[in-house]
């Protein structure tokens, strides 16, 4: 039989299987399933919901298209870093669809920043946005209490981080430390921090539970992804909002987070926070030791001062002390006027002139006598001296052996002796003869003597 094409393909259409809406939903989620498997895809979140189940429902977009997704509450749990709606991200998961309402979704088990610049931009954009609401403002910082006596830090009970606080507090400065133990790491860290700052704040102190003077908000060194729970606005926002100063202690020194510019004060490591929070007791006590010597060395200069008071108090007034010494003070200085300075001082000019004057005639009359006799005691020594002698003719015998000889009744006959005239030596035999020569003698011819000789003679005699 032949049929029109119009009815063959009627026939056809006639002839295909006929899917329930189920059967064909259901098809199809298989067959996406098959055939994507596991995907990963980058783009940009969109709307970010977390329902009260813990499920996270989220658009992944770009530019020109939209993948509705959800992770399960297991999955949200494990995350790093809160998603928000603008983060660019990097997403794993399943591609599926939900039949109930004919769409495909991507079911998300892990979700992480598209690299550290995404999430430094997010962070910049954040802190711009708290520190224009007055969140970071130096005026709204507390002062930190110099002496605490119970410290609140909120931290991770377990690991290095509050062992090292606690051991730095009691080398430093033992004071009562109450934990608040809270996760510091994932998704549901920052509202357990959060929680635990709102918490400290409305605690009711009781005699074995007193409320802290100080808070302390610890954390070791991480990624930015591991710190990432303290940028979260809920955090910053109770650190701003606390009435007990807080001393933020997140990561490293080079580590920085939001909660450290709401903070009352920041330090470099969690050790460092504790070495904030108290003093050192031992220099604490040499201080107060060092003050109260001080107070005991005033005290004594205070006592000894009002003693010598009481004793001044006794003495006489000092105007009479001093009436009689003015006076005369007042009459000396009448006698040391000028003018009677000046004529005291010509007068005693005039006798000093005088007197020298009369000392030096004095002195020249003295040695002017003084050489006349100095004269005549020379003309008397040249007088009076053996040398004069022998000039006027007489001889000074002495022996052999130098002696003078004074007697003659001292000399033996035919002693040799010396004779000394003023003008030589000669020597003499006492009582001798003298020595016969075979030479002839010389005729002497006598010598006439002048008058002056005679006269000598006459009166000097002759020596020998």
């Amino acid at each position: 039989m032949n049929q029109t094409p119009t009815n063959a393909s009627n026939n056809a259409q006639t002839n295909a299987h006929e899917y329930s809406v189920s059967e064909l939903a259901f098809s199809l989620k298989r067959t996406v399933e098959q055939t994507f498997g596991r995907v990963r895809v980058r783009g940009e979140l969109g709307r970010v919901v977390i329902a009260k189940s813990g499920h996270m429902y989220v658009d992944v977009k770009d530019d020109k298209a939209v993948i509705a997704s959800i992770m399960w509450k297991g999955s949200v749990s494990r995350l790093t870093v809160r998603p928000e709606e603008g983060m660019e991200v990097v997403v794993e998961g399943k591609l599926t669809t939900y039949p109930g309402r004919s769409q495909y979704q991507l079911v998300i088990d892990k979700l992480e920043p598209a690299g550290v610049g995404a999430l430094m931009a997010m962070l910049e954009k954040r802190k711009k946005k708290l520190a224009a609401e007055g969140l970071f403002d130096e005026d709204h910082k507390q002062e930190l209490p110099y002496l605490p006596q119970t410290i609140g830090v909120i931290t991770s009970p377990t690991g290095a981080v509050i062992r090292d606080i606690l051991h730095r507090l009691e080398d430093r400065f033992p004071v009562q430390v109450l934990v608040w133990p809270v996760l510091v790491q994932g998704d549901a860290a920052a509202a357990q921090i959060s929680a635990a700052i709102t918490g400290f704040n409305h605690f009711e102190a009781s005699e074995n539970l007193p409320r802290p003077d100080l808070l302390i908000v610890a954390r070791g060194g991480g990624s930015i992804e591991d710190l990432w729970c303290f940028n979260e606005e809920n955090v910053v926002r109770a650190a701003f909002a606390s009435d007990i100063p807080i001393i933020s202690a997140v990561g490293h020194e080079t580590d920085w987070t939001l909660i450290d510019y709401a903070a009352d004060e920041r330090a470099p490591t969690p050790t460092g926070a504790a070495e904030i929070a108290v003093p050192v007791r031992a220099e604490l006590i040499d201080t107060v030791e060092d003050y109260a010597l001080r107070l005991k060395r005033g005290l004594s200069r205070t006592v000894e001062s009002k003693k010598l008071g009481f004793a001044a108090a006794k003495l006489p007034k000092l105007d009479n002390v001093l009436a009689g010494p003015r006076q005369r003070f007042d009459l000396a200085a009448a006698r040391l006027r000028p003018d009677a300075l000046v004529r005291d001082i010509s007068r005693k000019n005039d006798n000093l002139q005088n007197a020298g004057r009369e000392a030096v005639r004095s002195m020249t009359r003295y040695m002017q006598k003084s050489r006349d006799q100095l004269a005549s005691a020379g003309k008397l020594l040249g007088a009076y001296s053996y040398q004069g002698v022998l000039e006027r003719g007489y001889a000074l015998v002495s022996d052999a052996d130098g002696k003078v000889v004074r007697k003659g009744g001292l000399l033996k006959s035919g002693q040799a002796v010396h004779l000394t005239f003023s003008d030589a030596k000669r020597g003499a035999v006492i009582d001798g003869k003298p020595k016969r020569s075979t030479k002839k003698p010389k005729r002497r011819v006598k010598k006439l003597a002048t008058p002056t000789e005679k006269i000598q003679k006459n009166i000097q005699g002759d020596l020998f």
